[in-house]
């Protein structure tokens, strides 16, 4: 038999386990994802077994509301584990033709601006609006539209903003992989191939700290009018201040390691 016709070891991984790929590459991020995406995935055969069951409960005229719940309950959280899962593994499916014939050079700019200032931003934002959903959820007891079904919710919801800042160090730990593969990953460097989410949880952060302070200090000010506070029409501009700042805390270090 030819050497041609021996799969290679790194193809046969990819295709039976994505988490063994390129192991010795991977930080304590990577394989917090990895393990947790092993763990979650064997909810999909007990999601295949309640809907075997459901349609034969159905069948017999014996619908059962909570098995339905506990379905999309399973499905949901498993589908936001595999999102992160996909990203650190780089099994996604990719629909760029053009992307397999470029250099790795190439693959690894394109997949640091993607990951940077698309996927990460996108994440923060998710991120942010999921933690008031979920907590909107938690303090109103929300359940089940069925009288029959899984009544704790918000439970489920809880999860939402914890599955995403997982995507979100899965996306970190890939961003910097591909980073260091063409440039150094010092501080101004990783801002700079990040600006736009750098930017954001900045902005957040400063806000939220803003928000926190206030309510701790002045305890006249009913918490709904604080965000009316002049200072929160000037967070975002803070913080590109302090992110430029930091670039340019950054440059500096990186010229006197030069010297």
């Amino acid at each position: 038999m030819s050497d041609q016709s021996i799969p290679d070891v790194e193809e046969v991984l990819a295709i039976s386990d994505p988490g063994e790929v390129d192991r010795h590459t991977h930080g304590f991020a990577d394989r917090l994802m990895i393990n947790v995406g092993n763990v979650v995935s064997w909810m999909f055969p007990i999601l295949m077994i309640a809907i075997v069951s459901q349609v034969f409960l159905r069948g017999a005229g014996n619908n059962q509301a909570w098995l339905d719940d506990a379905q999309w309950w399973m499905y949901g959280f498993a589908m936001l584990t595999a999102f992160g899962y996909a990203i650190t593994t780089n099994s996604h499916v990719r629909v760029d033709i053009l992307h397999q014939n470029y250099s790795d050079a190439k693959k690894a700019r394109i997949e640091v601006f993607a990951i940077g200032w698309l996927l990460l931003p996108f994440i923060a934002l998710m991120t942010d609006v999921l933690v008031h959903y979920s907590w909107q959820s938690i303090i109103s007891g929300e359940g089940s539209s069925s009288p029959n079904g899984l009544h704790r919710v918000y439970l489920l919801k809880a999860t939402l903003p914890v599955l995403f800042l997982l995507a979100a160090a899965a996306g970190w730990a890939r961003f910097k992989h591909n980073l260091k593969t063409f440039t150094d990953t010092g501080l101004a460097t990783q801002l700079l191939w990040m600006l736009p989410t750098a930017i954001f949880v900045g902005w957040r952060l400063v806000h939220y700290a803003a928000y926190w302070v206030i309510y701790f200090t002045n305890a006249e000010i009913r918490p709904r009018r604080i965000t009316r506070e002049p200072f929160f029409d000037h967070t975002l501009w803070v913080s590109v201040a302090l992110v430029v700042a930091l670039i340019a805390v950054g440059l500096l270090r990186r010229r006197r390691g030069d010297n």
